[in-house]
């Protein structure tokens, strides 16, 4: 009775498992046959009215399957067949654009993902909007050249305060490079965190300087939180449009984005958060 009790379980640990794995193959079958038969079908119909939903449906057998150049290639069609210049759909040439260089960039094809940034940038001029979408597809792009470890940053600036700011002229010092906004709660919940360790080191040769990404509209509201918050460091903040030169440059797109520099200017770390940024300070202070 036990051996019986001991095959069937062992029977049905096997089933469970052949199941579970057939299941991800049945998946595909399904997705790749779903594929095909859509693909024929636009082919058969290129104008039929549900078009769009056709190819919503495509993208997700693709995705199912893992087919990312056939998903390319429904993704450069859209974009191809984007209009240009004033009559631009800006959302739909954001989408398409992102999509094609994230997919670029899973496929490990760079170069057509820097090409696509550049023929976004293309069609969106002389549309009222070409400067911020400019400045969104450079964004975008910059991802390819994200400083990382090793690496270095170029930041020299007016600060709010009026001072003037080069980081190459910190040498010698310890430097967090802070990409923050009022409005970020994260970047709020760090606060904290900086200015005890900026207290216990700054006098040891430790600085901070902070990138702002509030609007212009809150430029009043930033000026007001950092002398509430008694934040000592100088701000970089944009006057001219709502975007930020450096966030642009070093393809910042979500924040906190924090970059510690090390005495001969190169990057330690980076996105240190709580304890962890006075520990790395400590030990390059030399503590």
């Amino acid at each position: 009775m036990k051996r019986t009790l001991l095959f069937t379980g062992l029977s049905l640990l096997f089933s469970h498992s052949l199941f579970a794995d057939s299941i991800e193959e049945i998946a595909k079958r399904h997705a790749a046959a779903t594929a095909a038969e859509i693909e024929a079908y636009l082919e058969d119909n290129p104008n039929a009215p549900d078009k769009n939903g056709a190819y919503s449906h495509l993208l997700k057998s693709y995705h199912t399957t893992g087919d990312t150049d056939k998903s390319i290639g429904v993704f450069q069609q859209r974009f191809d067949a984007l209009e240009s210049g004033e009559k631009t759909n800006t959302r739909l040439l954001y989408s398409n654009t992102s999509s094609l260089f994230n997919l670029f960039l899973k496929a490990k094809r760079n170069d057509e993902a820097i090409a696509v940034i550049a023929a976004a940038i293309v069609k969106v001029k002389g549309h009222p909007e070409e400067d911020d979408l400019t400045d969104a597809f450079k964004q975008m792009g910059a991802k390819l050249t994200k400083p990382d470890t090793g690496g270095s940053l170029e930041i020299k600036f007016t600060s709010l305060q009026g001072e003037e700011i080069d980081l190459a002229a910190m040498k010698d010092k310890i430097v967090l490079v802070d990409f923050w906004a009022t409005w970020c709660g994260p970047c709020i919940a760090e606060l904290p965190h900086m200015k005890e360790t900026y207290e216990k080191y700054h006098e040891k040769g430790f600085e901070i300087i902070g990138i702002s990404l509030d609007p212009i509209s809150d430029k009043e509201k930033l000026q007001d939180f950092i002398k509430k918050k008694e934040m000592p460091w100088p701000q970089h903040f944009e006057e001219e449009k709502n975007t930020n030169r450096f966030a642009i440059k070093y393809g910042i797109t979500s924040i906190p984005s924090t970059f510690l520099i090390g005495k001969d200017g190169k990057i330690i770390a980076t996105n240190l958060r709580g304890p962890a940024l006075e520990e790395a300070v400590a030990k390059h202070i030399g503590e």
